[in-house]
């Protein structure tokens, strides 16, 4: 019998992997995105008679947490090394607008929602800074292309640096706002651990997890990107098997960055895509930070097709059950309302067309981190209604799936159609 379910995987793992290598050729510019298929190939297979039995996120909570971080930092280093444009206050004005604005706003308004709905208070914040980080894998639709390389315009876009704002600003902010969302995962802990008695614990919270932890991220993500970017480029593949593993360096040092991040306690989340904007801009027009993307892209996608078929899977096995009407009706908030006006509250007063505004506001799409922060924060403490709590999120990230992956590619082509007619 083991061995029979053993086989049975196999070949619900093969069909995965082979959908993610042939589904592109057919949907990269139709109106769905890959994670759509893949959720709903993990209903189909989990809700079979063939004897899988469905994901449980609660009762295998310390697995859910180390695939989904997997996915993650996998997921970070891509979304660092496709992004051209060089980091600073000016050019990034963007992110730094959705990172301090847009997302404290977001996390309030899904803990009031969470709160609403008769959550606890340290369950209420868990909530909203689980829901903090946007995708930088399910939103790939509306993200940045790989490195520009090629042509004489790409290579006098890339060293200008100005990829399109949406894209853009999307891109970085999903590479950011996964790390930034652990002080609000920590407080929440705390919450559950210390109650909300002032003490020394606030004091602890503000020093370490919110200053030492990303100042470390930080600064681990500087000088191990550009250790990293120094061997990497410092020879080039010029051997059958050199050839043959050239860009495995990405994932790599996906692994090494992060681990020892965490090490020093800092955190690797930031670490990671700090490297690899490191690695990227080391040697801007080289052309092996195409096999870099490619590598790491490759690697992003088999994360995304595997976790997205466990998700389907525990949708099968239960996990919405939880979820009243105003369970759904909080989720459909979280998506329609709380980022939307979370996203035109940052953006007010900032100088560009209201259109691209809008899209950028509207396309905060929840995934893989909001399962890794609901697990960790979990693992870490006793949160009551903690499978309420699954089914919010889970229905979050399922309405996030199906409305920003339909509508992303038929939003980019609107808004490249308005700025030709424009020019």
């Amino acid at each position: 019998m083991a061995l029979e379910l053993y086989n049975v995987g196999l070949v619900v793992v093969g069909i995965a992997l082979f959908g993610i290598a042939v589904l592109p050729r057919f949907v990269s510019d139709r109106a769905i995105s890959m994670p759509i298929f893949f959720v709903g190939f993990g209903m189909l297979a989990f809700g079979l008679p063939i004897g899988l039995p469905p994901p449980d996120p609660l009762e295998q909570g310390t697995t859910t947490e180390h695939l989904a971080e997997l996915g993650v930092i996998i997921a970070l280093m891509g979304v660092g090394l496709k992004i051209d444009r060089p980091p600073g206050l000016r050019a990034w004005a963007s992110t730094w607008r959705l990172l301090a604005i847009t997302m404290p706003l977001s996390i309030a308004g899904a803990a009031l929602l969470g709160w609403w709905l008769g959550l606890v208070i340290p369950t209420a914040v868990l909530l909203g800074a689980c829901l903090a980080p946007t995708d930088p894998v399910l939103a790939s639709e509306v993200q940045v292309g790989g490195p520009g390389m090629g042509s004489e315009a790409e290579e006098a876009e890339e060293t200008a640096g100005m990829e399109d704002e949406v894209r853009f600003a999307l891109t970085s902010e999903a590479g950011l706002n996964d790390g930034l969302a652990f002080p609000f995962t920590n407080l929440a802990i705390a919450f559950a651990l210390v109650g909300f008695v002032p003490g020394n614990w606030v004091g602890e919270w503000l020093l370490i997890d919110v200053g030492y932890k990303i100042v470390v991220g930080v600064i681990v993500g500087v000088v191990l990107g550009y250790l990293t970017a120094r061997l990497v480029f410092a020879t080039e593949p010029d051997t059958p098997v050199a050839e043959s593993v050239q860009g495995l360096e990405a994932v790599a040092g996906t692994l090494l960055v992060y681990g020892a991040t965490e090490l020093l306690g800092g955190y690797g989340f930031i670490a990671v895509f700090v490297a690899a904007l490191m690695v990227r801009h080391y040697e801007r027009t080289h052309d092996y930070n195409r096999s870099l993307h490619e590598v790491s892209e490759f690697a992003e996608q088999v994360m995304m097709g595997l976790i997205m078929l466990f998700f389907g899977g525990a949708i099968v096995g239960g996990l919405l059950e939880p979820l009243t009407i105003e369970g759904v009706a909080a989720a459909v908030a979280i998506v329609f309302l709380v980022r939307p006006l979370a996203g035109i509250v940052g953006f007010l007063g900032f100088d560009r067309d209201i259109a691209e505004r809008a899209t950028i506001a509207a396309f905060g799409v929840r995934g893989i981190g909001s399962f890794y922060y609901l697990a960790y924060g979990l693992n870490q403490a006793a949160f009551p209604d903690a499978d309420r709590l699954w089914a919010v999120v889970g229905a979050v990230v399922l309405i996030s799936i199906l409305v920003h992956g339909i509508t992303a590619t038929p939003a980019v082509r609107w808004l490249e159609k308005r700025a030709e007619t424009r020019e």
